[in-house]
């Protein structure tokens, strides 16, 4: 799996491509996407969680949200 920032030029092109192939799943719930992860189904997952905190859960085991971690608009 991999995590890229979604405003990137190469996510953007994942996206676009993964839509068109019915690959791309949006797990956004209506929020801004933060990031994209690449799924080793070649799924593209949209999420609205932060890349830098998704590694962070991933090494850690961790998958609770810190309290107004997600709730702030950048």
């Amino acid at each position: 799996m991999t995590i890229l920032q979604a405003d990137s030029a190469g996510a953007k092109r994942l996206r676009s491509e993964a839509k068109s192939e019915s690959r791309l799943i949006d797990a956004t719930g209506g929020r801004k996407t933060r990031s994209v992860l690449v799924l080793d189904s070649g799924h593209i997952l949209l999420s609205a969680i932060r890349p830098e905190s998704l590694s962070k859960r991933l090494e850690s085991g961790d998958n609770h949200f810190a309290e107004g971690e997600e709730e702030s608009e950048d």
